[in-house]
């Protein structure tokens, strides 16, 4: 698909109205010749145009409807324009239009240059379904040109792998190609911790209806109020609500306000104080500190809190070097005889 091919789309935004086109049949549209109606795009496909003569023939019955290309709209209005349901004709409209590209595409070998052409026409005929879609799941928290890009991968496999001899539209096949895509997208490359894909896809719904709850009743749903709307239990929503955390994570090193000079989350974040470790040890040793003789306990501190050697001790309290290292053993022994018996 080239640059151009992604900044064309129809004048109207047209976005589909799934499912209602087929309740009404609107006028045949007035057949605009390629290089009459569009001159500049028609002297950039010479291929298409010798491709598919038949496409060129109005009023000619066998040949079906002329097909008229998308007018150019600049890339930034595509983007931001509003996801506006368009008319009824408007599906069956370009429908009529590209049945005829479909046919001639079924016919074409692969590494035909027509064939390519013809693929860069129908991916800009339904461009608009693919921004619908981008605009859908927008708000997921994944950027809208990403999706956009995904969805148009969905839509080129769709045209590749489309058989008009089926009698199926091409909307109906391509709709679920397109979100499907998108959803695997979301599955793949939407999670920082991987979870259980019954559980993204709640959090799918539970985004949904989240959405829709709020818009309905003018304020956030709670727990109980999704698990109604979704008919599910109310325990699965909490759940749901839960793994939300595991879908995005943020760096140590990123910046608080986006500033330079702005301190970075981690930061903000506390140490741990290596004295803690001991705080357990010392309180459980206390009270057996006290059970134990003054002159044993008098060693202990002489060696663990005053740093003296045995020999030093020994000088202090007025005792040989071998009863110190006794007298040390058997309390050390016996202090942690206690502690594990705790």
């Amino acid at each position: 698909m080239t640059r151009s091919a992604a900044a064309r789309q129809p004048a109207t935004d047209d976005i589909p109205v799934l499912g209602a086109a087929e309740n009404a049949r609107p006028a045949e549209p007035a057949p605009v010749a390629l290089d009459a109606g569009v001159p500049s795009v028609a002297a950039g496909v010479p291929s298409v145009a010798a491709g598919v003569p038949e496409a060129r023939q109005p009023g000619d019955a066998a040949a079906g409807t002329p097909i008229p290309l998308p007018a150019e709209v600049p890339a930034e209005e595509a983007v931001d324009t509003p996801a506006a349901a368009p008319p009824l004709s408007e599906n069956r409209s370009r429908a009529e239009r590209t049945a005829p590209l479909f046919a001639e595409l079924a016919t074409l070998e692969k590494g035909d240059p027509r064939r390519e052409r013809l693929r860069e026409i129908l991916v800009e005929e339904h461009l608009p379904l693919v921004r619908h879609f981008a605009r859908r799941f927008s708000n997921r928290g994944e950027p809208f040109d990403d999706l956009l890009q995904v969805g148009t991968l969905g839509l080129i496999a769709a045209i590749d792998r489309f058989d008009p001899t089926r009698g199926v539209e091409f909307l109906s096949f391509a709709v679920p190609t397109i979100t499907g895509e998108i959803k695997r997208h979301f599955r793949d490359q939407g999670w920082s911790v991987r979870v259980p894909r019954r559980l993204q896809e709640l959090h799918l719904s539970l985004n949904a209806a989240v959405s829709e709850l709020a818009q309905k009743n003018g304020h956030a749903p709670n727990p109980s109020e999704l698990a109604e709307h979704l008919g599910i239990p109310r325990a699965e929503v909490l759940e749901g609500l839960a793994v939300a955390n595991a879908y995005r994570s943020s760096s140590l090193d990123e910046r608080l306000s986006g500033e330079e000079d702005s301190p970075t989350l981690a930061a903000t974040l506390g140490e741990e104080d290596a004295a803690l470790e001991g705080v357990e040890y010392r309180e459980s040793l206390q009270p057996l500190l006290a059970t134990i003789p003054a002159r044993e306990r008098r060693i202990l501190i002489l060696r663990f809190f005053g740093n003296m050697t045995q020999s030093q001790i020994a000088a202090d309290i007025g005792i040989s070097q071998m009863h110190v290292s006794r007298l040390l053993s058997q309390t050390l022994a016996k202090l942690r005889e206690g502690l594990l018996k705790d």
